[in-house]
């Protein structure tokens, strides 16, 4: 069986397609690629992927619409391509359950780094660090949350805010600071958005917080139990 992580590219640029697959090849990945959001669908219909590059600006439906269709069905991480400056684009997708997204133009060794990092993310790792939070319990080596049910699912920006926040439980980290640390672009409020997500996730009642707070006028903390 191969073990080679293969990546979806879905980008209506072909120059830029052909260049991703020759890229990423040279560096060990096996790649597929699409011109569009239906091409892509067909695509997942047959093949498994370890992850998609997935532009947002396509022809009929875009990369964010593709992205939150496939959130529906599939934890598959996304990775997406955004126009340089369209910060509203990266928030929405981060809302809408992408794991990390890029700014074009970028350097193929970016996005290497970028994929790579969400890979060894979700791929399973033997030691364990186990933080608790009431009823759920991360485990900050692997990077995986787990809740009364069974895991739940952290994109890789949720997942980075999480592991920046657990540097110093129970001590206010500044929103600049987890923006920097947290690698999140955009705008101050792409610290808020995560923020409310994760509170969705680990909180008894995200609208009355007991494990990520607010404290007024110096940022957010977490207090594990």
């Amino acid at each position: 069986m191969d073990d080679t992580p293969h990546i979806l590219v879905v980008d209506d640029d072909t120059r830029l397609r052909g260049l991703l697959r020759k890229f990423l090849r040279e560096n060990g990945f096996r790649v597929t690629t699409s011109s569009d959001a239906t091409q892509a669908r067909q695509v997942l219909e047959f093949f498994e992927f370890d992850l998609v590059v997935l532009d947002v600006m396509m022809p009929g439906e875009s990369g964010l619409q593709l992205t939150s269709r496939l959130r529906e069905i599939s934890d598959m991480p996304i990775l997406l391509l955004t126009a340089m400056g369209e910060s509203e684009d990266k928030i929405n997708g981060l809302e809408i359950g992408a794991d990390d997204y890029l700014s074009k133009p970028f350097e193929p060794r970016e996005l290497l780094a970028r994929i790579r990092s969400i890979l060894r993310r979700v791929s399973p790792r033997p030691e364990k660090e186990e933080i608790v939070l009431g009823e759920h319990v991360y485990d900050s080596v692997r990077q995986q949350l787990m809740g009364p049910n069974g895991p739940v699912r952290l994109t890789n920006a949720e997942a980075r805010l999480l592991q920046v926040l657990l540097t110093n439980p129970g001590n206010p980290i500044s929103r600049e600071a987890l923006q920097q640390q947290s690698r999140l672009g955009g705008s101050i409020r792409a610290v808020d958005v995560q923020v409310t997500r994760l509170r969705r996730k680990i909180e008894p009642d995200p609208k009355v917080p007991r494990y990520l707070q607010t404290i007024r006028g110096r940022g957010y903390v977490l207090w594990p139990d």
